[in-house]
């Protein structure tokens, strides 16, 4: 499934200075962002809930800021589309399909792959998050050219913290 053959346009008229086919073209864009975003969310999540080691207390309340922060950016990146006169994914098939982001087939052996594989996808996320900016760039789109530079420090901030936690 690709965004191409949802639902994804609204009935309802637009006119917020950029036009139907750059906003399409945003949010095609953002809705892939959305579904790595939303894939990392279940991924923190997870190993939030299933971290153990000498690490378990420090890995679980850093999992825990991530995915707390990814809820939250899920739910903006969704009403940015919306705002764009489209709907948005939010099934796990139509994420899996648009995802950048993997999901993982089984549980990490350990706290150090599970730092890994986020630090991993961070750094994913954040050049996703580039690839939405230039986009939006070019469809005169600053809105959503300010959440993704928001979007890039975030990830690189994460990714500077899962990376520092490597022994």
């Amino acid at each position: 499934m690709t965004v191409s053959t949802l639902k994804i346009m609204d009935d309802k008229a637009v006119d917020i200075g950029v036009r139907e086919k750059q906003r399409a073209d945003v949010a095609e864009k953002l809705s892939g962002f959305l579904a790595s975003t939303y894939t990392l969310y279940m991924k923190a999540l997870y190993y939030h809930w299933n971290v153990t080691g000498v690490q378990f207390h420090s890995l679980h309340s850093l999992f825990e800021q991530q995915y707390e922060g990814l809820h939250k950016t899920g739910d903006e990146l969704a009403e940015r589309i919306r705002a764009l006169g489209h709907f948005t994914p939010g099934t796990f098939k139509a994420y899996m399909d648009l995802s950048s982001v993997d999901e993982d087939d089984a549980l990490p052996d350990d706290a150090k792959q599970m730092v890994e594989n986020l630090l991993r996808d961070n750094e994913t996320c954040s050049k996703e998050a580039r690839e939405v900016l230039r986009v939006a760039e070019d469809s005169g789109d600053e809105v959503t050219v300010d959440m993704m530079v928001a979007r890039m420090a975030a990830h690189d901030e994460a990714a500077w913290m899962l990376r520092s936690t490597i022994q």
